[in-house]
């Protein structure tokens, strides 16, 4: 099984439009794992937190990310992300994710969101150890 390089973690990352998997940390010790919409800033990853998850990263931040895609081991690629995940909650910071995010999917800017919803909450993810495959490699 080939990996990518960082360079195709990062264009891979950036293609995919739809969800990654959030893995935290529950109280119980067992893992907590919910798709999520992300998007890649930089060498971080961000996803909108909330609920369980917003508790169980406020008690530990050591998260992982999962993307993969394909529907035969020929063509599975993927790439696990563990990092920190930092809480952003500041409403104007969250904000400017929100517009981040809504830049990244294609919205015009005259389209972009200017208010976000009672407590929302973003986590960035440091990528700071990276797992990938993909199998469409020789």
């Amino acid at each position: 099984m080939a990996e990518m390089t960082p360079d195709e973690v990062n264009a891979y990352l950036d293609s995919r439009g739809g969800y990654a998997v959030l893995s935290t940390i529950g109280k119980d010790g067992y893992p907590h794992a919910v798709p999520l919409g992300y998007f890649r800033s930089g060498q971080e990853i961000v996803l909108p937190v909330r609920g369980q998850r917003k508790v169980n990263i406020l008690r530990n931040p050591k998260v992982a990310v999962t993307v993969e895609s394909g529907t035969s081991m020929k063509d599975l690629k993927g790439v696990v992300i563990r990092g920190d995940a930092t809480l952003v909650d500041d409403p104007a910071a969250v904000l400017e994710l929100v517009r981040e995010g809504a830049r990244r999917r294609g919205t015009a800017e005259d389209q972009l969101p200017t208010t976000t919803r009672t407590g929302a909450a973003y986590v960035r993810v440091s990528m700071k150890k990276v797992a990938s495959w993909d199998n469409t490699k020789p």
